[in-house]
């Protein structure tokens, strides 16, 4: 990985094999990272990001991220400086990938690091922070609570989210009442525990259908007893059904 920018963009390419996964680590500056195949899984201490094709994951400077892959991933990733960094804020964020950025990022892997100033690639750099800046936010993160008694459930749920306990079950494993640790989920991840959970059934289950999984296996495995209980949850959540968001993503 880079550690000093030559010019404004800077980008990579890399690929990866199913389960790979690269460890908690930071840059100086912010990045997108994308994948023209396969889903990666991005995860910082403040909680969880999926990223399916058409989908990128903004990540800013200094913020601590691993990243773990689902199925062959074709990572192409775009390094940008401070003054040209076109998202503010300290937190990451999914964003949809239009056509346009979709090709300017492939393209953008094979820059040189030290492009003409004046170049086509530095035309396409402010293209690119344009799209960014545009795209709108996807909703594919999981947010973690830092109370240590609402962060045990969730890291739980986050490993095993077809798990079937009530919230009183969890409130005892917790050591705080149904009712606080409830108020726990919306003041530390402004989602109830309801829709907390539900939220790491949908990621884990874009993981698995990108994996190749089956819609009815999917579904069994996230506690739905049937799979059109689970394809009405996706459709609420995404507009559409699991088949047709494969199908328009690939």
């Amino acid at each position: 990985m880079p550690h000093v920018l030559e010019r404004p963009l800077e980008g990579l390419a890399a690929e990866y094999r199913p389960g790979e996964s690269i460890p908690l680590h930071r840059h100086p500056f912010a990045q997108l990272i994308y994948a023209s195949r396969g889903v990666m899984t991005v995860s910082t201490e403040h909680g969880t990001w999926v990223v399916p094709p058409e989908r990128a994951v903004w990540v800013p400077g200094q913020v601590a991220h691993a990243i773990r892959m689902t199925g062959h991933v074709s990572m192409r990733t775009v390094y940008l400086a401070d003054d040209v960094a076109p998202l503010p804020g300290s937190g990451c964020c999914v964003v949809s990938v239009s056509p346009l950025l979709r090709e300017c990022l492939l393209r953008a892997a094979d820059f040189a690091r030290a492009y003409p100033e004046q170049g086509p690639e530095a035309r396409l750099a402010a293209v690119i922070a344009d799209e960014i800046r545009a795209a709108p936010i996807a909703p594919l993160h999981l947010p973690m609570p830092e109370d240590a008694r609402a962060r045990r459930v969730a890291e739980t749920l986050r490993a095993s989210p077809g798990d079937p306990r009530g919230l009183t079950d969890w409130s005892r494993i917790a050591g705080a009442s149904a009712r606080t640790l409830e108020r726990l989920f919306q003041r530390e991840t402004r989602l109830s525990f309801g829709a907390w959970r539900q939220q790491a059934r949908l990621l884990r289950g874009l993981e698995r259908l990108a994996a190749g999984e089956s819609v009815t296996a999917v579904a069994l495995e996230l506690g739905y007893e049937t799979p059109s209980a689970f394809i009405a949850m996706f459709r609420r959540s995404l507009g559409t059904t699991p088949g047709r968001y494969f199908r328009r993503e690939r």
